[in-house]
């Protein structure tokens, strides 16, 4: 098993026959996640000793999922670490799209609230999109809004979805070079599959990659990973990528974390990502564990677009 602080190096050859002396390691998202946040902590200090606005995140939570809950509360925590306004609204489980759409008509009116979550999934009697249009994009700080989407893939200035946007930030911290890389990307969600290709395919560094987008109607799969330099698994199957898919010294970021019943574990569950580490790890440069991988940069990533859009004020 890849442990903090092991290397093995290795020479790699990546497609356009460029050749590194590589080390596999891990891509440490709580280490990231910290520096982004100390950095925040320090630009939103110098704003409150000049008299400028304190970044607010209004978050809402509708009813009680505990993984939900869990996430929630991860976010209000990094606001008092970086020294943002939080506020949480908690709705009952059997509110109604209405009184939903109210409650965020009524943030989107609050000239003090920056940026606002609905935290998801939301229960059935509730349209996810309908709840998403109703964001004010300029405070819409988990990038999902049909505005901030288009903005996206146009390359102008918006906010990026907080998963792709904090593996993006990762990346860039690990001064990884994706210039000229194969990418593969397995996994088409809105939220994360598709915007993250694009991010890849942009002009930019990280970026400039070639990307393959791949999901559950790609044909011969494995071989697509085989030849990648860098892989993002974001698919939601436990452990599906596997050592046999993945060629010596690649890339390789795992978004995907499920929880699965554990009865020899304190609380109950253990987290599997869609990587199987133990395997896949030796054969990589570089890899995100699961958890403390994407997820810490996921929240770093919000708090990111919600000090932009304070800032764009």
């Amino acid at each position: 098993m890849l442990v903090k602080g092991e290397k093995q190096w290795r020479v790699v050859k990546f497609a356009d026959n460029r050749s590194y002396l590589c080390a596999m390691n891990i891509l440490d998202g709580k280490i990231a996640a910290e520096a982004v946040k100390a950095a925040l902590k320090v630009q939103v200090a110098e704003r409150a000793a000049a008299g400028k606005k304190i970044p607010h995140l209004a978050a809402i939570l509708v009813g009680n999922n505990g993984a939900s809950a869990t996430y929630v509360a991860a976010k209000v925590k990094a606001c008092e670490q970086t020294g943002f306004i939080s506020t949480l609204i908690r709705l009952e489980e059997t509110v109604t799209q209405q009184k939903l759409l109210e409650t965020i008509k009524g943030l989107n009116q609050d000239p003090d609230v920056d940026g606002i979550l609905v935290q998801l999934p939301l229960p059935a009697q509730i349209s996810e999109q309908e709840v998403i249009d109703a964001i004010d994009p300029l405070k819409d700080v988990d990038g999902f809004h049909p505005v901030n989407v288009g903005k996206m893939v146009l390359g102008v200035e918006g906010f990026v979805p907080a998963t792709p946007l904090g593996i993006m930030l990762l990346l860039a911290h690990y001064n990884i070079n994706t210039s000229g890389l194969h990418a593969v990307v397995i996994g088409r969600s809105n939220i994360v599959g598709r915007p993250m290709s694009i991010l890849l395919s942009g002009n930019a560094q990280p970026g400039n990659c070639t990307v393959t987008l791949c999901h559950s109607k790609t044909k011969e799969l494995t071989t697509h990973c085989q030849q990648a330099d860098l892989i993002v698994a974001a698919l939601g199957k436990p452990l599906f990528l596997k050592a046999d898919m993945v060629k010596e010294g690649a890339i390789v970021i795992d978004v995907g974390i499920t929880r699965i019943d554990d009865a020899t574990r304190k609380n109950g569950f253990r987290l599997l990502g869609d990587v199987e580490y133990e395997t896949v790890a030796p054969k990589c440069s570089w890899i995100t564990p699961v958890p403390g991988g994407v997820g810490p940069m996921t929240i770093a990533a919000l708090m990111k677009n919600t000090f932009l859009a304070c800032s764009r004020k």
